[in-house]
């Protein structure tokens, strides 16, 4: 190849990236796709609003952490699953001051701590705007769990031992919830949950019913890599 024909190709060469390049710039919406890819994986972190169906209190009062990694397999463009690896605090928390049956006991102090490896799987469906809604199951095994009382009778307050009525080991529950799109990357999750099992066997007694369920809200933020 000759000289000039040489300058001739680099010069055309040059010209026809430079000409695209400047209709990308214009109007690079038309031109950029994301590469589909099939495994997406990300970093989750956020509250439980919780409370225990069955004792002797109504509201989500405890407040504990949610945080941990979630994997998607995407199916197809508007279809994926996803599993989750939770470290989720749960229990109940007690608000005011109940009377204990007809006696001259009141309970003046009551929590639930309950601590949970978690592993939810979920099916979920994706908007173009890749905002999703799901639902699916959750199994969790228990690390640690606590009752705690507190009875007043008369001017004396001590602590109850409940150590006697144990929770379970392991807790399966239903799961739903929605993903909102923020920025590239960036969700802001909620997700409601409720055991299909009661969380254990026997309470104690004159404190709320046999049969107990975890119940509960979570807000989070995900990041997917």
């Amino acid at each position: 190849m000759t000289k000039s024909r040489l300058r001739w190709a680099i010069t055309t060469v040059l010209f026809l990236v430079s000409s695209l390049a400047t209709v990308m710039a214009q109007n690079p919406s038309k031109y950029y796709e994301e590469i589909p890819r099939t495994f997406y994986g990300g970093l989750l972190a956020g509250v439980n609003f919780s409370q225990v169906d069955g004792d002797a209190y109504a509201g989500y009062h405890k407040v504990g952490f949610n945080v941990g990694g979630i994997v998607y397999t995407r199916f197809t463009p508007h279809l994926a699953a996803s599993l989750e690896i939770l470290f989720s605090q749960k229990g109940a928390k007690g608000h005011q001051v109940q009377q204990l049956g007809v006696s001259d006991s009141f309970l003046t102090g009551y929590r639930i701590n309950l601590n949970y490896a978690e592993i939810p799987i979920m099916l979920n469906y994706f908007d173009r705007r890749k905002s999703h809604f799901g639902a699916g199951l959750s199994y969790s095994q228990l690390i640690n769990g606590e009752e705690l009382i507190e009875v007043t009778r008369g001017n004396q307050t001590s602590d109850v031992d409940a150590s006697a009525y144990p929770f379970r080991k392991s807790d399966l529950n239903f799961v739903a919830g929605g993903n909102l799109h923020l920025v590239k990357g960036l969700f802001l999750n909620a997700r409601f949950q409720y055991s299909l099992l009661s969380i254990r066997k026997q309470h104690y007694p004159g404190i709320g019913r046999s049969d107990q369920y975890n119940n509960m809200w979570a807000v989070r933020l995900m990041y997917l890599f």
